[in-house]
């Protein structure tokens, strides 16, 4: 199962809990601010995404929202 992530920018404070605790590294660490001051992070397209959302549960911001796709 193929998965991807969007992160609402406006909402995520850049805590890496989503990084910590990904298991296919998906997410970094970006060096974009947004309108608060905070550095985001970024979904990493060219990983292997499994629509898992254990980064979307660690989320403390509630800032990610989990999709699932087809089959690879």
């Amino acid at each position: 199962m193929k998965g991807y992530i969007e992160i609402d920018q406006e909402r995520c404070k850049g805590c890496s809990f989503c990084i910590e605790y990904c298991p296919k590294k998906a997410i970094a660490l970006s060096n974009k601010l947004n309108l608060k001051g905070y550095f985001v992070v970024d979904f990493q397209t060219d990983k292997d995404c499994t629509g898992c959302a254990v980064c979307a549960i660690m989320c403390p911001e509630v800032a990610i929202e989990v999709y699932r796709g087809g089959s690879n």
